[in-house]
């Protein structure tokens, strides 16, 4: 089999190939840590709002570095910036945004990926996220639940299977799948397969899934700038 080490894509490919499907004008909640690269790849002529847990919408990029207000941060505690438009609100009237179906997507990290959709991105053992936090309202309320991952553990072990193992964040939430091998549908209970890396066969991708990939509509080739920063 290839050497996936030298194929896959980095971190900021996945999520610019990520911010690529974002509609202009969507309010969008992106997950803390990998996810919250989303932002820094937004195409031209494209405006979204981004949405923070903590109590912030439509803020701006994340301030050079000395320039921070610290009394301006996300929920993953980063520095961001205001601009034109930027609100500020209660903890509890930003869960009212989630909760009350007012986001149109919302991006996350994972351990796991169910075929059916189901969601595992938390854990209780060592060095995980010690609990579901608001990934779990996120999950079950956001018009569209988008995934940003490794295809496979940094034990070889596939993160897309037939069925979770971990702790559940939600289920049957996920729509789609943004790896670092391929652009994946979740639909009817099947991983659906729409881009892949050209320099990996179909064989060697389904080889590294735990769960069967269909493909319906052609397979496109996932193509991604080369540098990125």
């Amino acid at each position: 089999m290839i050497d996936i080490s030298e194929i896959k894509l980095s971190n900021a490919q996945i999520a610019w190939r990520a911010a690529q499907d974002i509609q202009d004008g969507a309010y969008v909640n992106l997950g803390i840590g990998f996810p919250e690269m989303v932002a820094s790849y937004q195409p031209e002529g494209k405006e979204v709002i981004f949405h923070t847990e903590n109590g912030v919408l439509g803020f701006g990029a994340a301030p050079a570095v000395g320039e921070e207000d610290w009394d301006l941060i996300n929920a993953g505690k980063k520095a961001i910036t205001q601009k034109p438009g930027t609100s500020f609100f209660h903890h509890a009237d930003s869960f009212a945004m989630v909760r009350g179906g007012h986001l149109d997507v919302a991006i996350l990290g994972a351990y796991q990926i169910a075929q059916n959709g189901d969601l595992a991105n938390w854990s209780t053992g060592k060095g995980g996220i010690p609990a579901v936090g608001g990934a779990m309202d996120l999950v079950q309320s956001a018009k569209r639940v988008a995934v940003v991952t490794d295809h496979i553990t940094k034990k070889g072990e596939p993160k897309l299977v037939e069925s979770c193992t971990m702790p559940l964040t939600g289920v049957a939430c996920v729509t789609r799948i943004y790896s670092s091998l391929a652009v994946i549908d979740v639909e009817d209970g099947h991983f659906v397969l729409r881009e892949k890396i050209a320099a990996l066969s179909f064989d060697d991708l389904q080889a590294l899934t735990g769960a069967e990939l269909l493909t319906t509509k052609g397979v496109d080739a996932l193509i991604c700038p080369e540098a990125l920063a």
